[in-house]
């Protein structure tokens, strides 16, 4: 391409976005879309019942 050619092109307009601000709107574009996670299973059982062993008790009433 001539020079003059290349001096008759009108400017191109660049837009400047920071790379933290294009990967931050990823990160938040991937999270909208992303239906939520089912619970683990064993998150959703009941913890079973703890088993009284009298010791703590026996040492608070002592110390009272």
């Amino acid at each position: 391409m001539p020079a003059t050619e290349r001096d008759e092109a009108p400017p191109r307009e660049v837009s400047a976005v920071p790379m933290s601000a294009l990967l931050a709107s990823c990160a938040a574009a991937k999270a909208v879309s992303t239906p939520p996670r089912l619970p683990d299973p064993e998150a959703a059982r009941p913890n079973p019942p703890r088993r009284e062993t009298g010791h703590r008790e026996a040492a608070h009433r002592d110390a009272a």
